[in-house]
């Protein structure tokens, strides 16, 4: 009952956090500052029930002899009760629930009236908070991430520099009143800004934002605003100074579904308590506060001393990240990458870590071992008992008399803990630790029956009920269900042990002259591969739902990487870490070994995550709630005690399991479907086509995809540059294509016309200086993907002949070999694909790229299928769930008279044209075509029209983007039934076929 209680208490908190995240709840009208009661009368309920359930009833058993003298037997009150107890029981765990549930709704209720609800440009007093996540760097395209508390806010009325900012910051400190809460500047018309925050009443009001700044494109890297923007990395946690800032509000859990890459950023910053996003405009020079400065008394004395003492935490990580980062453009990427990772084992901080490192150690599934865990934790607190001890047995042994020797190291312990994880960011995995260590200190001096798996779980609710939202954090689940499992390992594999020694205990002499060296480190490994895949199998499917994909190589590199990472590099690094605080010299030297090592380890991993053979490690399988509740019911009989229920009870599930993975599997390749996959760009888009084989030899359940991407900015309008790099977009998309089982592509087509490659390419150690724009970030990322997966065909409108300088300059960035050798080919008009069956046919059907004008380069293309195919907007969160696109229905006085009750075949034209002159050269060159006479004519295609030897579609439907310039008579002449947009907008010249038709959208 104990574990099915804290179940439901979790599993109630998260579904009424999903469920008021959608809907508005403004039934609470209790005082949002009485929030902390809540926990607290929680935990007085939650100690009063275990109570009563250590209080065990006499069992009652009534006989027959009892039953003839019932009125007087003194068994009935017994039973009353027992019958009492259980109901009182009962009525105090329904009272946990929905206590649980009042504090998710106060904390729900408290997050909404602080969250930042529209976008807004403003000037306010910042206060940085914690340390960056990450540092500001031009040439790496690095932004700057920060956490901060923005007060004294202002409508920003017109554009401030960094002077003005300066000039605001003289006159609020020369203020005598010389304080946060009040100060006030009416005397200088050069302060108007600041002024309208006292007269606008919202000097009271504040949001704890996260601080953007990322570098431009049209900057160079000596521009002053750079150069601007890069100060930014020398502020310290409590700093404080005047920015002018674009306040926007945090995007719901329903926009995620755009994400593409899945990711629900709104439940990641709303798990760290973020009321908005503030994008930074411009910076003082000038500091109000600096975090150094304890004599000022401009800083706010509202902050009590565990905040201060946060604050100087705070500052010391900072400190020693400025030390690692001292000389840092002076080394190698690889060095760089070294010393960032050993920062990030010994205080959190991966701020210095950058995109390919990241996804090295994802590829590798050893990304865990990048954040702080328990274990780091716990060795330091093992290592610091001991030493205390030994310290206490050598010089005052006298203690002993009046502390235990075991208190004594839990004390330490604790401390050590506790201190530990504040200065790594008291992250869940930490917490939970130094949490752990107290508890269960406390049942060892209170002599309680009570175990440590049920201290986990009573921990696991406690930490929900102080903050329901963390709830929403991976690492919470990953952390707690991890020690669970390992908790549960440790259980079973001790009690095997005990067996297995009672039951050889009578031949142990036969065995002692075999059990050697070579025997004992033979057990040693058997144990850890059998713990590491005990954890990777039980973790997947919680992996797999938080992110989406799994990495393979976790169950091999796991296997010596815990190791080297515990028993090596973490105690080097945490000893460096201590020698910093007396020697700093000691110190480095230590860290040049640690550095050396991580160098050396990042080296063997680049070499086994690019062998060919073995280049398949990711894991893509969709999966939800009723998938992970078929696993739970699968591994539940070997959770539960052995023979509390049969094993032989797994199969049902199991089978049902394997038989909705496989279905799944089966639903992505085996129906034509034509993904709109999400670019993060409005103009750029990618759409991807798999289309089953279908013919008697294909057994496999083989389908044929094409990938075709464009950019659909007008060439005669001025539109802001895509932010897109061709690291971002390659990467993203690879996802994609994994989530979908994709692993090859049949061809990729990019519909944009390109001029060529005019981009720089350098080839130095640390990055490729290629800066895109338009068509040429598609090219470079074709490029990219072919290092990923293999491709047979490349078709590429406009110009490119620097191809084959690009693919040789790529081999070299990347240090990795193609896994196709593709030659690109000319999107254009007449070019053609079909497969051997024939019911496939892709055609193109404008492109001129021999004309000298690039406005007439653009292909469109047209999708002839014998099978409908259903356009479906990708879901990043859950591919299965994708929903249709919508459909734009033309009028019926222009649609084509045909007859869409049997749609034999189908046609499906993808559109990219960046100016008008693409359909007027295409009307000029193909009016005579026998489709376009009938479709203008309104005849009934009765008798099937050969074009290429295949017939006409029954229905047609045209994609592409709200910008295009296609016109109304082209629209007739390709006898479109459906329109779709990549951007789901409206297209303005369908909307103006029929002034007295009205367009309507379905689903």
């Amino acid at each position: 009952m104990y574990w099915l209680i804290c179940s439901l208490i979790i599993s109630t908190m998260m579904g009424v956090l999903a469920v008021s995240d959608n809907m508005p709840m403004s039934l609470l009208s209790m005082d949002i500052a009485n929030v902390s009661i809540v926990p607290l009368a929680l935990m007085a309920l939650a100690i009063v029930l275990i109570i009563l359930v250590q209080f065990n009833i006499p069992s009652v058993n009534i006989n027959r002899s009892s039953q003839k003298h019932s009125s007087y037997s003194p068994l009935y009150p017994k039973l009353l009760c027992r019958i009492a107890h259980h109901l009182v029981v009962a009525i105090l765990a329904i009272g946990l629930l929905i206590g649980s549930t009042m504090q998710a709704l106060l904390s729900h209720q408290q997050a909404e009236m602080t969250a930042v609800t529209d976008s807004m440009r403003v000037q306010a007093l910042v206060t940085i908070e914690g340390i960056s996540d990450s540092v500001y760097d031009a040439n790496t395209e690095s932004g700057y991430r920060q956490v901060a508390v923005i007060s004294h806010i202002s409508p920003l009325v017109s554009e401030l520099t960094s002077q003005d900012l300066d000039d605001i910051t003289v006159g609020f400190l020369g203020d005598g009143k010389n304080s946060l809460s009040d100060n006030t500047s009416n005397n200088d018309t050069s302060h108007d800004n600041y002024s309208d925050s006292s007269d606008n009443g919202n000097k009271g009001i504040e949001y704890r934002v996260l601080l953007n700044a990322y570098p431009k494109k049209s900057l160079s890297t000596t521009s002053p605003d750079n150069h601007q923007f890069t100060k930014l990395n020398h502020l310290q946690p409590g700093d404080q100074l005047f920015m002018s800032l674009t306040l926007a509000p945090l995007a719901t859990s329903e926009q995620a579904l755009n994400n593409p890459s899945g990711f629900d950023s709104y439940r990641w910053l709303r798990g760290r308590h973020i009321d908005g996003i503030a994008n930074i405009l411009a910076a003082s020079t000038l500091p109000v506060t600096d975090g150094d400065s304890e004599s000022s008394n401009i800083a706010p004395t509202s902050d009590s001393y565990l905040q201060r003492l946060r604050t100087r935490i705070d500052q010391g990580r900072w400190q020693l990240r400025q030390h690692f980062h001292t000389d840092w453009s002076d080394k190698t990427t690889a060095e760089q990458q070294a010393k960032a990772v050993t920062l990030s084992l010994l205080t959190g901080d991966r701020s210095l870590i950058n995109r390919d490192t990241k996804d090295l150690y994802q590829l590798a599934g050893i990304s865990h071992l990048l954040a702080i865990s328990g274990t780091h934790v716990l060795f330091l607190a093992i290592v610091l008992a001991g030493g205390a001890v030994l310290l206490f047995d050598r010089f005052c042994p006298v203690v002993y008399r009046y502390i235990p020797r075991w208190q004594v190291r839990w004390w330490v312990m604790i401390g050590a803990a506790f201190v530990y994880a504040l200065f790594t960011g008291f992250d869940v995995p930490a917490a939970r630790t130094a949490w752990m260590l107290l508890a269960i200190g406390l049942m060892r001096l209170t002599l309680l029956p009570i175990s440590t798996m049920r201290v986990l779980f009573a921990l696991a609710v406690l930490m929900a009920w102080l903050d329901p939202y963390v709830l929403w954090q991976a690492g919470y689940w990953l952390s707690f269900i991890a020690v669970a499992l390992l908790l549960k390992y440790e259980d079973t594999s001790y009690k095997y042990r005990q067996a297995s020694v009672f039951t050889h205990q009578a031949g142990a002499h036969k065995s002692n002259a075999i059990n050697g060296l070579a025997k004992r480190i033979w057990m040693i490994g058997r144990r850890i591969f059998k713990l590491q895949f005990w954890l990777f199998i039980t973790l997947l499917p919680i992996t797999l739902l938080l992110f989406g994909k799994a990495s393979l190589w976790g169950l091999f590199i796991n296997l010596f990487a815990i190791g080297l990472f515990g028993w090596v590099i973490v105690p080097l690094n945490l000893l460096a870490g201590l020698f910093y605080l007396f020697s700093p010299t000691i110190a480095d030297s230590i860290w040049a070994l640690v550095i050396a090592i991580i160098a050396s380890l990042h080296e063997l991993m680049i070499w086994l995550t690019s062998l060919p053979s073995l280049s398949e490690a990711w894991l893509y399988t969709p999966v939800n709630m009723a998938i992970l509740l078929m696993v739970l019911l699968s591994i539940l009989p070997w959770l539960l005690p052995r023979g509390f229920v049969s094993r032989w009870l797994v199969l049902p599930p199991l089978t049902m399991l394997m038989m909705t993975v496989y279905a799944n599997q089966q639903s992505l390749t085996m129906t034509p479907t034509l993904y709109i996959l999400p670019t993060g760009d409005q103009y750029i888009s990618a759409a991807l086509l798999q289309y089953p084989i279908i013919n008697s030899e294909n057994t496999n359940n083989e389908s044929v995809s094409w990938l075709f991407l464009a950019d659909h900015r007008p060439k005669a309008t001025r539109t802001m540059p895509s932010n897109l790099t061709v690291e971002k977009l390659s990467t993203m998309l690879e996802q994609q294509l994994g989530s979908l089982s994709i692993n090859k592509l049949e061809g990729i087509t990019v519909q944009s016309g390109s001029v060529g490659l005019t981009a720089t390419l350098t080839t130095d150690d640390k990055r490729a200086d290629i800066n895109t724009t338009g068509s040429e970030l598609l090219l470079l990322t074709v490029a990219q993907l072919n290092q990923k997966l293999p491709i047979n065909q490349y078709w590429q409108a406009g110009r490119f002949d620097r191809w084959p300088a690009l693919q040789r300059s790529y081999k070299v960035t990347s240090q990795s070999k193609s896994k196709s050798n593709i030659s690109v080919q000319g999107c254009e008009q007449g070019k053609t694909w079909q497969l051997p069956n024939g019911d496939l046919f892709i055609q193109a059907l404008t492109g001129w790229r021999t004309i000298d004008d690039e406005s007439v380069w653009d292909c469109t293309l047209a999708i002839d299928t014998g099978l409908p195919i259903q356009v479906l907007r990708y879901n990043a969160a859950d591919p299965l769930r994708s929903l249709p696109a919508a459909i734009q229905t033309l009028p019926s006085n222009i649609s084509p008279l045909m007859d869409r009750t049997v749609p034999t075949s189908s046609r499906l034209v993808l559109n990219v044209d960046t100016h008008q002159r693409i359909w007027q050269m295409w009307e000029l060159l193909c009016s005579m075509e026998p489709l376009s006479d009938q479709a203008a004519t309104g005849q009934t295609p009765i008798n099937p029209i050969t074009i290429n030897q295949r017939t006409m579609p029954s229905n047609t439907t045209w994609l592409g983007h709200s910008t295009s310039h296609i016109t109304a008579n082209v629209l007739g002449l390709q006898s479109i039934n459906d329109i779709m947009t990549y951007d789901d907008k409206a297209l303005e010249v369908a909307l103006s076929i029929d002034d007295n038709a009205q367009s309507k959208f379905s689903y």
